[in-house]
């Protein structure tokens, strides 16, 4: 009796001692990648229909560059971005990748644009006039 009761009480205290060490290191962890670390949402839309959406999440002092490169494959020429996932830019029929922030066309290019934690980049492939 005295036995299986101290193997119950063994067997309890290492179950609590393991589960402590799990729940601390993992919380540990979550909040140190955290402060330096924002998470922004990049939609890919071509004509105005989307076919993409990803929430990257990518370092906090970073440009909608950084974000677009981690989620997909990424083409540019002399600054502009011409090719996005496979997706071509057509300069014959006038036809290029645009993007916007949180609604609002974007005042500069895709690699001096700054972005903040819960902003919305959206890059549209369509035709301009």
């Amino acid at each position: 009796m005295k036995k299986a009761l101290r193997s119950l009480v063994v067997f309890f205290a290492a179950i609590f001692v393991l589960a402590g060490c799990s729940n601390s290191s993992s919380s540990a962890a979550k909040s140190s990648s955290k402060p330096n670390q924002i998470v922004v949402t990049y939609q890919l839309k071509q004509n105005g229909k989307a076919f993409a959406k990803k929430k990257i999440t990518q370092p906090k002092k970073s440009v909608v560059m950084t974000g677009l490169k981690k989620g997909w494959s990424v083409k540019a020429s002399k600054g502009f971005i011409t090719e996005i996932a496979g997706k071509k830019q057509n300069v014959a029929k006038k036809t290029y990748w645009l993007y916007t922030i949180n609604g609002k066309m974007a005042k500069k290019g895709a690699t001096t644009q700054p972005v903040k934690n819960h902003d919305r980049v959206v890059f549209d492939l369509s035709v301009t006039k």
